[in-house]
């Protein structure tokens, strides 16, 4: 066995000196309203530190709002939890790495990120698997499956229109090249 020598592996990361005019605010359009971010460099990373430019994102590309609309579920009662808390409960959830419900009571007490999605609070994770099963299955299926075509659907335009760009014109050259040989 040999032994790499010792300056084989990179150093690391070095420090980078940032000076506060290049760290500047950001802005971001929210469901709570423009909310203005400002980087702190010698800060610790959090693990949604770009929700608030995710969130923006959905507003702006009116994603969110009619997910939310079109959902299937419908309550009555007037102590009932809003859809916008439930599929904001989860999407929370989601992004945050949650891979079973009892994972959501970590994010009850994040009012931040609840209200930057326009909710009013998240909720349990009892109240999320009920909703679940007040669902009919295909109509929440097709709700689901219309919206994810509706986020993919404008680039598969594209892709053919830049695949018929590329080859037409290739295939008539090759056409050309045999009815002249």
């Amino acid at each position: 066995m040999t032994l790499l020598p010792k300056g084989t592996h990179p150093e690391g990361e070095s420090k980078i000196a940032v000076s506060k005019g290049e760290t500047g605010a950001l802005n971001a359009e929210t469901f709570d309203g423009k909310i203005h971010i400002e980087w702190d460099p010698q800060a610790q990373v959090t693990p949604m530190g770009q929700l608030p430019f995710f969130i923006q994102y959905l507003k702006v590309g009116h994603l969110f709002e009619p997910w939310v609309d079109e959902c299937p579920l419908h309550y009555v009662s007037n102590n009932s939890p809003k859809k916008v808390n439930i599929l904001g409960s989860f999407l929370l959830s989601i992004l945050s790495g949650h891979t079973r419900y009892a994972h959501m009571t970590s994010l009850m007490s994040d009012n931040v990120n609840a209200k930057l999605l326009g909710m009013t609070k998240v909720v349990s994770d009892d109240c999320a698997r009920r909703a679940l099963q007040r669902l009919d299955e295909v109509a929440g299926v097709y709700w689901l499956q219309s919206h994810l075509y509706h986020c993919y659907e404008f680039w598969g335009h594209i892709t053919y229109l830049s695949m018929i760009e590329y080859c037409v014109p290739r295939i008539r050259r090759i056409q050309n090249f045999r009815k002249a040989n």
